[in-house]
């Protein structure tokens, strides 16, 4: 990868709130303070984040900015699950005031999520047809309502949603127009190879989250051992470089396809209580943070 590459890289690295432990499901962990987490970011040199769930930030998009300038950093979207399988639930009502939110915010990513319905992310229905239709029809729906406001929404693929296996994400990319946000630790736990995707499918990745990965715990979860907090709790997700994911190889690849978005670094974590100043979190988003610049 070239000096010119890796600079490049570097102006597009944002920062996440799950990387810290906050998180929209009810009990979570430990929920960190906005001002601790905002102030840890903007530490490691990190210019952007996405906004975490509702509460975290306020709510109203002119404060909302004000506190992300206060600590050096831009907004760039954020993380939105969302019910799209159900004929009798419009998921544009809600989608519309949250675009209007991101765009008074400044924002320009609506990253959604196929949600069940159900609370947390340790079991998930089956989805037959008449789900499916209705689940790529509402992407559809949901990409052009973003398009014109001059956003992007993109699918996460996410353990315990609608959409988490490597045929579901065939199936979404197959189905429907709507970006891809290439979360490569999500896609290794649920069975898919982020590097394979990465090479096949970039020109449809609009949206990177990145993410390592302990392979043996994933498989875990896959197989039904294991819950997913109960995962995430005990270390799953790991700092880049120090997990299963081939992340040079992934970054090579949509970098050589052209990708000029975001990189997210966030490794989903839940803590158990306060961490002491300069310890917990912000130790390991900063190892990312290094091992992504050195590349």
């Amino acid at each position: 990868m070239s000096p010119s590459t890796a600079r490049g890289i570097g102006s597009r690295t944002a920062a996440a709130p799950i990387s810290w432990g906050v998180c929209e499901v009810p009990g979570w962990g430990h929920q960190l303070p906005a001002p601790r987490v905002l102030s840890e970011m903007a530490s490691l040199g990190l210019t952007a984040t996405e906004f975490g769930p509702d509460g975290f930030l306020p709510a109203c998009p002119d404060e909302r900015t004000a506190v992300l300038a206060g600590h050096g950093l831009a907004p760039v979207g954020g993380f939105v699950p969302v019910v799209l399988h159900d004929a009798e639930r419009d998921p544009l009502a809600g989608i519309a005031g949250v675009l209007e939110e991101f765009a008074r915010s400044g924002a320009g990513t609506l990253v959604v999520a196929a949600a069940t319905g159900l609370h947390g992310y340790d079991a998930r229905p089956v989805l037959g047809g008449d789900g499916w239709r209705t689940l790529l029809d509402n992407l559809e729906r949901i990409a052009a309502a973003a398009s014109r406001r001059g956003m992007t929404a993109v699918l996460h693929p996410h353990v315990g949603t609608m959409v988490e296996s490597a045929p579901e994400v065939d199936r979404v990319l197959e189905g429907s127009g709507i970006g891809l946000c290439l979360d490569t630790g999500h896609l290794l736990a649920g069975g898919a190879d982020p590097v394979a995707l990465a090479r096949r499918a970039g020109r449809r990745v609009a949206h990177v989250h990145l993410k390592d990965v302990d392979a043996a715990a994933a498989a875990a979860v896959r197989s039904g051992r294991t819950g997913y907090a109960e995962a995430v709790a005990a270390g799953m997700y790991r700092p880049l470089g120090d997990g299963d994911v081939d992340v040079p190889a992934i970054v090579e690849a949509l970098e050589g396809d052209g990708y000029d978005g975001w990189y997210v670094l966030e490794q989903d974590c839940v803590l158990a209580g306060e961490p002491a100043p300069g310890e917990g979190p912000v130790r390991d988003v900063r190892a990312s943070v290094s091992y992504l610049l050195g590349l």
